[in-house]
């Protein structure tokens, strides 16, 4: 394909791009139902928040050894069985609503394995995507995705309730159905995930313990990339206690449950719209204003919503912090997957992606201790006063002031059908 060529006529990248919006429509959706479905079986909210704790918890375990087999299998294999063994997964939910043998344990046994081929799923298709775009387009591609997640989220969050109030087992059908679809898709895709190569960089007999750090050593080594992951890990600690905030300092301005929700699904589009806007941004801003300016602008915003009284105010603050998100990750998210070689981008992803996701649980634990034992207004104005450290320490990293320069053609993966262009 040329580079000059628009991505929707990447036969391979739309096949890709559209199967993950389908079983990301359809996991959303049963993760919904989840909690839904545990109350209803056990009539207990514990049993539930349980639930959602087993399905998160191969984020903060799972994401260095998903690396390494990332980087050590077949890509494209290790995707279509992941589909293949998350579509059976969602299916036995709905046999045993059939046959009423449905019991706790099995749910839970569920999410486990949903969860971790979701991280073992998404690192692979993550790292593949150099793979089949032009280096010229890598950029409209990330933000593609970005866009795909968030609006595959935004249909999958109400279709997975109105799924269940018609039938407990809709949900999970519809999920299975979803990654049949996905196994579709990767089936008629043509190229390559990774450079035929790749598998065969490292000796067969490495040690484990080498593996697994090699994305830590890799990342450490980069100090742009090293800062950027310890802002984002920063950041995310700003954004999960935030998030708990927002919904108690909401409901103390009067909203409703109803309006609650509203304000969240603004939020959602605001984050939307921020997809869509970031490869414009990214063509023409340099990466520095782009690191140093998204963090400046979380602060502000944090700021404001910690100064507010209007309800109207506070949705619009924090959709346009939601808005600011994505354009991070698509201008991080390209500077990472065009320096980081082939053979380590599913361990790198791996270590950026322990850093940064281990810090969402710390986070909402902060925020509540802060919400019952400080009040809403003090934690508002802490996490204000913690976003504007931050900003201010990115703004002093010489890393972010002097970002490295674009990668020598020859180090940037390719494939032999690509046609790579600076």
């Amino acid at each position: 394909m040329s580079s000059s060529e628009p991505l929707r006529r990447n036969r391979d990248f739309v096949l890709l791009w559209s199967g993950s919006a389908f079983s990301i429509t359809g996991s959303t959706a049963s993760t919904v139902a989840v909690p839904l479905l545990v109350l209803a079986v056990t009539g207990s909210a514990a049993a539930a928040g349980l639930a959602g704790f087993v399905a998160l918890l191969p984020l903060l375990v799972l994401p260095v050894p998903a690396g390494v087999l990332v980087d050590r299998c077949d890509r494209k294999r290790l995707m279509l069985w992941c589909d293949v063994v998350r579509g059976l997964n969602a299916a036995s939910i709905v046999l045993a609503l059939a046959l009423g043998r449905l019991t706790l344990p099995q749910i839970l046994a569920v999410g486990v394995v949903e969860g971790s081929l979701s991280v073992l799923h998404d690192l692979a298709a993550h790292a593949a995507v150099p793979n089949l775009v032009p280096d010229s387009r890598l950029t409209e591609a990330l933000s593609l995705a970005e866009a795909r997640e968030r609006g595959a989220t935004m249909l999958g969050t109400p279709l997975g309730g109105l799924l269940f109030g018609l039938a407990r087992a809709l949900p999970f059908l519809f999920d299975a159905v979803s990654y049949l679809v996905s196994v579709v898709t990767l089936l008629l895709i043509r190229k390559d995930f990774q450079r035929p190569s790749a598998v065969d960089h490292e000796q067969p007999r490495e040690p484990v313990l080498p593996q697994l750090a090699a994305g830590f050593a890799w990342l450490w080594r980069q100090p742009f990339l090293r800062t950027a992951t310890l802002a984002v890990a920063g950041s995310n600690l700003l954004f999960r206690a935030l998030f708990l905030a927002v919904l108690v300092f909401s409901r103390t301005l009067g909203a409703s449950p109803a309006a609650v929700g509203l304000l969240l699904g603004v939020a959602g589009a605001g984050g939307l719209l921020g997809s869509l806007a970031a490869s414009w941004c990214q063509r023409r801003l340099r990466l520095r204003t782009l690191v140093v300016g998204a963090n400046w602008v979380w602060a502000l915003l944090a700021l404001g919503i910690a100064l507010t009284r209007d309800l109207y105010l506070l949705g619009a603050l924090y959709a346009l912090m939601w808005f600011v998100g994505p354009i991070w990750n698509v201008a991080v998210a390209t500077q990472q997957l065009r320096t980081t070689p082939d053979h380590l981008q599913g361990r790198v992803l791996g270590a950026g992606a322990l850093l940064s996701g281990g810090a969402l649980p710390l986070g909402s634990l902060a925020g509540g201790l802060l919400l019952q034992y400080a009040g809403t207004a003090t934690t508002l104005a802490v996490l204000a006063g913690w976003m504007v450290l931050l900003a201010a320490a990115v703004t002093l990293a010489g890393a972010v002031r002097t970002p490295p320069a674009p990668e020598p053609p020859h180090t940037i993966p390719t494939h032999p059908d690509l046609e790579v262009s600076q």
